[in-house]
């Protein structure tokens, strides 16, 4: 296997975080939504100044897996006021993690998580979390073998469909 290099990323990747964003958003969600509300969702969320604003945003960080000098994955964290939810305070949530569907497998997600929870035990916060689709039982799996537990969920809204996310914390 090539070795993967994991670093902060910055505003000059935002086209790499645009193209793994949108091909992992559709690869993993297209056979379960309708085009359109996948095409809004993606058109609002993965602009180019969307994420850039999130990128530039001081409560947030970006992290990219590249194998050689392909950009393979990446994983957005959000502290404090960047959170997609509020009442969690003190605690890191892991908003993104996206992994090119030929690099599933490979431990990038594993890598990603622990890099996610040193960052939380660096800061001396209580928790890890983050919300996932409760029809996506695979990233369910994945995230329960790494210790998360479902706390609540809350609704998700994917163009105009409303959706289920199950929240999940790892107590620190």
């Amino acid at each position: 296997m090539d070795k993967l290099t994991i670093y902060e990323c910055n505003l000059q990747e935002i086209e790499q975080i645009k193209y793994i964003s949108e091909k992992t958003f559709f690869e993993t969600f297209m056979d379960q939504n309708s085009k359109e509300d996948m095409e809004e969702y993606s058109k609002e969320h993965f602009s180019y100044e969307q994420l850039e604003s999130e990128v530039r945003n001081q409560y947030s960080k970006f992290f990219i897996i590249r194998s050689k000098e392909e950009a393979v994955a990446y994983m957005k964290v959000n502290f404090d006021k960047a959170q997609t939810e509020e009442g969690h305070s003190n605690t890191l949530e892991v908003q993104r993690i996206y992994v090119l569907k030929e690099y599933k497998g490979k431990r990038i997600g594993k890598a990603l998580i622990q890099r996610a929870i040193n960052i939380a035990k660096n800061h001396n916060l209580d928790y890890v979390w983050l919300g996932v689709w409760e029809h996506n039982f695979a990233a369910i799996k994945f995230y329960e073998k790494q210790g998360f537990k479902k706390f609540s969920s809350h609704v998700f809204k994917l163009g105009d469909d409303e959706q289920t996310d199950n929240l999940m914390k790892l107590i620190l």
